[in-house]
């Protein structure tokens, strides 16, 4: 894992999206008395939003050890790489439904909860039918903020329904998933701006009910220092596979070419959350560690797709699991983005001809793509003295190890490492010339 010494002098902000969209869902403080008391039954809306029983003898959790299903567990980060983990699907369907304190370990097929039951048995029977393949999740939902109950978010199309009730699952989904179509009872209303959902399914997995809270508390944290409200949000989701890379989080957004992207990040700690910000959200850059896949990539592809960007980067892979490169020319280091530090950084990511370096000092500003003002400058909102960013590091039998994060070179920094050899062979040879036509007017 990369380690970055970077001292948080300033947070990042956003411009105002335009009023003709909608912002992104953000986490409401229903969850804090959540994260405060996990145990607590927090009641929904009325109506078919209702529990029609009693739940709480079935979900209420006794306390857990972090030592045991948490971050510090015997088990994790013991696979590595964890590509090609993630199922093959197309289209990622969220249900916004109550919130994870009072989910049952089988939402979808509880008796008390007639909207996810209804909605998932519907998926189900009409999945022939669809042209993409689909997933369906249940998302943290709250009357009166940006995703209440019975919201349904769609990706990669970035859209959302308001207020789906189970009287009309059967229409929504012969209209909007089998045929592509709209839900006449609402237009969809546009997202923008990058989603965070963490599992944070406790009732299904205790590993998911440790590591989750505190993600979406350090996600809510660092959103909130870098004013990124509106911009980026997270809220916690109900199983999503894969317990054991558990904390598992997806990232949906618009990469460098406008296609809305889903990728999926396993073992994620909460220190890993500011790096997940600056380099995936902000810059586009994948963590290569953390990273388990994509949606629209099938397994096998999730993985060429990782080896691709480890090649490029100039790593080798071997017997399918990536081992750190021999670095022989030091010169090759951004000495302008990068710190030395004592651990060597084990793997690095990115895109086309981004470099590995040591411990990378994160830019006071970024530029962002935006789909629709451009360029968006990420600028320093406020200080936060001395606080140096701590990205955790993988636990392992063979020594700990750190992330290598790639920057992209300024052409000036590009032309040092590709040319500069070229350049003195250049100069050698002419003055090799120079020396032999002298030798040779000398013996003429």
């Amino acid at each position: 894992m990369m380690s970055s010494s970077r001292e948080r002098e300033d947070s990042l902000t956003f411009p105002t999206n335009p009023s003709s969209s909608s912002s992104p869902i953000t986490v409401s403080d229903h969850l804090d008395s959540y994260l405060q008391d996990p145990t607590s039954l927090i009641g929904s809306a009325s109506g078919s939003y209702s529990n029609e029983g009693i739940l709480s003898g079935e979900i209420a959790t006794p306390s857990i050890s972090d030592v045991e299903f948490g971050f510090s567990r015997p088990d994790f980060r013991q696979q590595s790489p964890i590509s090609g983990t993630v199922q093959f699907y197309q289209r990622h369907v969220f249900l916004c439904y109550k919130n994870p304190s009072v989910w049952p370990p089988r939402i979808e097929a509880a008796e008390f909860d007639r909207l996810p039951r209804l909605l998932s048995a519907a998926v189900l029977a009409r999945k022939a039918d669809m042209k993409k393949e689909t997933r369906l999740t249940i998302c943290e939902g709250h009357d009166g903020t940006e995703t209440s109950n019975g919201d349904v978010l769609i990706f990669p199309d970035m859209i959302r329904y308001r207020r789906l009730t189970h009287f009309d699952v059967d229409t929504f989904v012969e209209e909007v998933l089998v045929k592509n179509g709209e839900w006449l009872p609402g237009a969809p209303e546009k997202l923008d701006g990058s989603f965070v959902f963490v599992c944070s399914h406790g009732s299904r997995d205790r590993r998911c009910g440790v590591c989750g809270p505190p993600l979406v508390s350090r996600f809510k944290e660092e959103i909130a220092l870098y004013g990124l409200q509106g911009r980026v949000s997270v809220s916690p989701c109900s199983h999503i596979g894969g317990h054991k890379y558990a904390g598992n989080v997806i990232i949906f957004g618009s990469n460098i070419n406008g296609e809305v992207t889903g990728h999926w990040y396993g073992y994620v700690t909460p220190d890993d959350v500011p790096t997940l910000l600056e380099w995936h959200i902000g810059k586009g850059e994948i963590i290569d560690l953390l990273w388990r896949g994509q949606m629209g990539l099938s397994e096998e592809e999730q993985k060429k797709s990782q080896e691709l960007r480890r090649l490029v980067n100039g790593e080798t892979t071997v017997q399918g699991t990536a081992k750190e490169s021999t670095e022989t020319q030091t010169d090759e280091v951004n000495t302008t983005a990068c710190r030395s530090q004592d651990e060597h950084l084990s793997c690095c990511q990115g895109n086309g001809s981004a470099s590995c370096c040591h411990d990378p000092a994160l830019p006071e500003k970024l530029d962002i793509p935006d789909t629709d003002e451009g360029s968006v400058k990420l600028t320093p909102e406020k200080k936060k003295g001395n606080n140096k960013r701590n990205i955790s590091k993988i636990p392992s039998s063979k020594g700990a190890a750190v992330r290598k994060v790639s920057a992209k070179p300024t052409w000036f920094e590009s032309w040092e490492r590709e040319d500069t050899y070229a350049a003195l062979a250049v100069v050698c040879a002419a003055a090799s010339i120079a020396v032999a036509y002298s030798c040779y007017k000398q013996l003429s």
